[in-house]
């Protein structure tokens, strides 16, 4: 397979390229899901508030609730297992993986600052127990 120099000056093989490039930061499929289901049980927010520190995936201004959804490999899930089972470009994706944790923390801290209630739901969370995500949600309402 024909090997590509990434932007980021390391080698990779094209498919994997096509495939980092197709994924979403916003409106992913879990997202949607959650947003669905909260809007059914009548709950109204704002998506990608840029307005909000961190840029929640869903905020309710109303009740100052900020609710994030986070996928396991960007957000390092499990991450000192996970760590070291990241074979290529180790360097790469451990920077950006521990900076992303890094941001998430300072967005936490500086929402909570703030007087906002933070949500953070794993893309699998919503995946495998939806009902759960939602009842966690109209609690904090």
């Amino acid at each position: 397979m024909a090997e590509i120099v990434s932007k980021h000056g390391f080698k990779t093989t094209k498919s994997r390229s096509n495939t980092m490039r197709q994924i979403q930061s916003k409106n992913t499929y879990p997202e949607v899901r959650l947003r669905k289901a909260l809007w059914k049980r009548g709950v109204r927010y704002r998506i990608n508030n840029q307005d909000i520190t961190g840029n929640p995936d869903i905020a309710i201004r109303k009740y100052k609730l900020a609710i994030f959804v986070d996928g396991e490999f960007w957000h390092g899930y499990n991450w000192e297992e996970k760590r070291g089972k990241i074979k290529s470009n180790r360097e790469y994706w451990i920077k950006k993986i521990e900076g992303n944790m890094e941001r998430d923390l300072r967005v936490n801290e500086a929402l909570k600052r703030d007087g906002w209630t933070i949500l953070r739901f794993w893309e699998k969370e919503i995946k495998n127990n939806l009902p759960s995500c939602v009842d966690k949600v109209l609690k904090a309402i």
